[in-house]
């Protein structure tokens, strides 16, 4: 039992991407979430941190809207 983000990873990997985003649908914002944040310890760029922020902001509200609906169901 877990958040499916692996399952997910997998299926996005296999190419079933409507099966991914119905398993954990915030992995289609962390994944450039977190390419974003390695990119981020390399090189330098401003507006860069912005789009980090934005993107964290958005997977959170994802995960926490997902996590309300399947617990209401």
């Amino acid at each position: 039992m877990g958040c499916g983000l692996q399952r997910s990873l997998l299926l996005i990997y296999q190419g079933e991407f409507v099966s991914a985003f119905y398993m954990y649908p915030a992995v289609y914002t962390l994944i450039p979430l977190f390419l974003l944040i390695g990119l981020n310890l390399f090189l330098k760029v401003k507006r860069l941190n912005k789009i980090i922020n934005l993107l964290a902001i958005l997977s959170i509200s994802i995960i926490i809207i997902n996590f309300i609906l399947k617990f209401l169901n």
